[in-house]
This record gives C-alpha cells, sequence and structure tokens, in this order.
C-alpha cells in the first residue's frame, strides 16, 4: 500500500506559528479581540457576560489578545506581563454555565465575521475557542 503526502497551500493551523499568523499577528488579534467586546457590548445573548467584565474593557481587551497571541503559538506575552495562564482559577469567582460559555462563543463567533481570515481558519478557530470557553465554565 502506498501513501502520498497530500500538497497543499492550505496553512497547518495548530501547527508552528501558523495559527497565530493566520490571525494577522498580535495586530490582527487586537483586531478580533476589539470586535469580539464589540459584539458583547451590543449582543443581548452576552448581557449577563458583559456585566461579568468591568466598565473599562481596557485591561479585559489586553488580557485576551495577550492570551490569544500565546495560545495560537505565538510569543508568550500575557505570561510575560500577567503572570501564569490559569483559565479555571481565574474564572472561578463568576458563575459560568453553558448559556455563558455559549454567549461567550456567538460573541467570538460575531468578531470572526468581521475579520479577513480564511473560511477555514474562522471554522478552525472557533472550534478551538471551544475547550478554553469550557474550562472556564464551573457552573452545570
Amino acid at each position: 500500500m502506498e501513501f502520498k503526502a497530500q500538497i497543499t497551500d492550505e496553512p497547518q493551523y495548530g501547527v508552528g506559528d501558523a495559527s497565530y499568523q493566520a490571525a494577522g499577528g498580535e495586530t490582527g488579534i487586537r483586531k478580533l479581540v476589539d470586535a469580539f467586546y464589540d459584539a458583547m457590548e451590543r449582543l443581548p445573548e452576552a448581557e449577563k457576560i458583559r456585566k461579568m467584565h468591568p466598565a473599562d474593557l481596557t485591561v479585559s481587551r489586553d488580557k485576551l489578545t495577550l492570551f490569544l497571541c500565546g495560545w495560537l503559538n505565538g510569543p508568550a506575552l500575557y505570561s510575560k506581563k500577567y503572570g501564569p495562564i490559569r483559565i479555571p482559577q481565574v474564572h472561578s469567582h463568576l458563575e459560568i454555565g453553558p448559556r455563558e460559555r455559549d454567549a461567550w462563543l456567538q460573541c467570538m463567533q460575531e468578531a470572526l465575521k468581521t475579520q479577513p481570515y480564511p473560511a477555514t481558519f474562522k471554522k478552525y478557530l472557533l472550534e478551538q475557542l471551544y475547550v478554553p470557553a469550557e474550562r472556564s465554565r464551573n457552573r452545570e
């Protein structure tokens, strides 16, 4: 039986820094995060999770941007600025159940609609973001 490697121009997301590069590096990720929080401000389904954040979202925007940079295999900027990443512990004081998790993912889905990413990367990213979103959940 002979196997041939499939040659494709598509980046292999999740390999090396391909996901970080596909997201546009720190600048592109910051645009995604801004669109994410803009969606959180306007979507009625996100009202509860918006109230979990401070009125001024400057630090929240920065933390999510820096987290995503490292999470997408770019530079580990979050830990350099804010310390170790502890998703469950950081969110433990909040009541996050499936509805809140899904509202967070819906905000990200809305944000992705406005980004110039390939459709394959948008799908990949949303599927992968389920993992940290689920790790934040602490209620049924």
